[in-house]
């Protein structure tokens, strides 16, 4: 009895394992047909996919670069430095240095320098730079170059974008590079490698230094535009319409020369009186010792050579000689 049960469960253990079997091959058949189609999908669809025909490739490569082309780059906003100089006659450039100062100072903005200078006894000429904010720019130029007759006009613009970006980006660049070695600094725990890292540091921290310079003076340059106005005073017409100069402006003009020439007489007077003053000290002094001189000189009898004497001889130059004597041999 017991041979024939042991036989039974051994045919049933055989029969329940190729059951098993099949089942597990059933289901992997299974799964491997189902992964099948799925796997095959990109193959069967022919776009996007390399292996394929070759226009199948460009537009798989067209349907890639589709996406990042309809994306468009965060637009950059233009940093603009702009300047201006204007030349302008006024009739009276205190008064119209008073209003640039004005219009300035009602946008927004400051007097960056100024400066006067007079051309001559009632004419003046003055400079004055100005910083705007930009945009009130054109209308302070509007302003200032309607405040009289207008001889020139120079206006400039210059686009430093691509030099803010670049700073931007070193500036940001150096801060992240100046927090790491700070991070290093903390975490060091020998004296040398704190040492060197403390050099790093101050090299790294001065370059951020010089670019935060320039990014603020770029900043400066963008935000505020820059003016330079010349005032000049007309001059007197003289009663001429076209005018060229008149009898007012020759008689200025003479009137002009003559106080020149006389200061100019002043001068030179001033320069030669030292030496006048020492020639005729010596002058006189030297009259009077001529003076000094002059009676003893006329104290000595004068000599007054005689005629001179013929020798004697023949009897005729004798007479001859007493007769022009006056006398007798």
């Amino acid at each position: 009895m017991r041979a024939p049960r042991a036989f039974a469960v051994l045919m049933l253990s055989a029969v329940l394992g190729l059951a098993g079997c099949g089942a597990s091959d059933s289901a992997d058949s299974e799964a491997a047909a189902q992964r099948a189609p799925a796997g095959r999908e990109p193959a069967d669809s022919g776009s996007g996919y390399a292996g394929t025909e070759p226009g199948d490739g460009k537009a798989g490569e067209a349907g890639a670069e589709g996406p990042e082309a309809d994306r468009a780059a965060p637009a950059v906003a233009a940093h603009l430095v702009r300047t201006a100089v204007l030349e302008v006659e006024v009739a009276d450039a205190a008064k119209a240095l008073a209003g640039a100062r004005t219009a300035a100072e009602g946008a927004g903005g400051r007097v960056e320098s100024e400066s006067t200078e007079r051309l001559d006894d009632s004419r003046v000429t003055s400079r004055i730079v100005l910083r705007v904010p930009q945009e009130r720019y054109e209308a302070v130029l509007d302003r200032l170059s309607g405040a009289g007759r207008l001889l020139s006009r120079q206006v400039e613009v210059e686009d430093v974008t691509d030099q803010v970006v670049d700073v931007d980006s070193r500036v940001a660049t150096q801060r992240a590079s100046v927090q790491r070695v700070r991070e290093l600094m903390d975490r060091a725990t020998r004296l040398s490698d704190v040492v060197s890292l403390e050099g790093e540091l101050s090299r790294r921290q001065a370059e951020l230094e010089s670019l935060l310079a320039r990014q603020k003076a770029l900043g400066d340059r963008t935000s505020m535009a820059t003016v330079t106005l010349e005032l000049t005073e007309a001059g007197p017409s003289g009663g001429q319409g076209d005018g060229g100069p008149g009898f007012l402006d020759a008689l200025g003009g003479g009137w002009r020369a003559l106080v020149a020439a006389a200061r100019w007489g002043a001068v030179v007077v001033g320069a030669v009186l030292p030496f006048a003053v020492v020639a005729g000290v010596l002058l006189a002094a030297w009259r009077l010792l001529v003076r000094s001189r002059r009676p003893r000189a006329a104290g000595v009898p004068a000599q007054v050579p005689g005629p001179a004497r013929e020798p004697a001889g023949d009897g005729a130059p004798a007479e001859a000689a007493a007769d022009r004597r006056g006398g007798t041999p």
